[in-house]
């Protein structure tokens, strides 16, 4: 019985300690430094985790027709992606660099991720990363399905047809 007090004694005093560490101002909240590889991984398994357990929404349209894809890269220009995320023949705004973490590539994220969590993402956000939610911003779900439908093609988008979809009508 008295093994099982110290250990809790001991538990309680580690939660003051950790306690006090974050909430006193220790921990460094600058985005300037890199997280530890153990901190990446265990945010990244949580973030894959909770959009696994939350995109379940099937597109209303069909992602692959060439319309949908050209309207979603009209909906990515319009609403900032290229800034943090870049897109053929558009590089990302310098201050992207500075968001921890940074922005990922999407041509590799097309590839990694089915289109339903992709929506889920664009809709939702994803906390202290930098990615709004377009959905809380007003942006309705069927410009949200396009712009994952161009997502989803982007890695084999050219420039020339990324400028042609994306070209201010005349």
């Amino acid at each position: 019985m008295r093994f099982l007090a110290f250990i809790g004694l001991l538990a309680i005093i580690g939660v003051i300690l950790v306690g006090g560490y974050f909430f006193a101002g220790f921990f460094d909240v600058g985005a300037s430094w890199e997280d530890p590889a153990p901190v990446v991984a265990a945010l990244t398994r949580v973030r894959t985790a909770s959009i696994a357990r939350r995109a379940h929404d099937k597109p209303p349209m069909a992602l692959e027709e060439a319309a949908t894809i050209s309207n979603g890269a009209r909906q990515f220009a319009k609403h900032g992606c290229p800034t943090c995320h870049g897109a053929p023949g558009v590089d990302w705004s310098k201050f992207s660099e500075g968001l921890n973490p940074g922005p990922p590539d999407l041509k590799e994220i097309a590839a990694e991720r089915d289109a339903a969590a992709l929506f889920w993402v664009v809709k939702n956000g994803i906390r202290m990363t930098g990615m709004p939610s377009f959905a809380k911003a007003g942006v309705p779900d069927n410009e949200l399905w396009q712009i994952v439908a161009f997502v989803k093609k982007l890695p084999s988008v050219s420039e020339a047809d990324y400028k042609s979809w994306t070209a201010p009508a005349q």
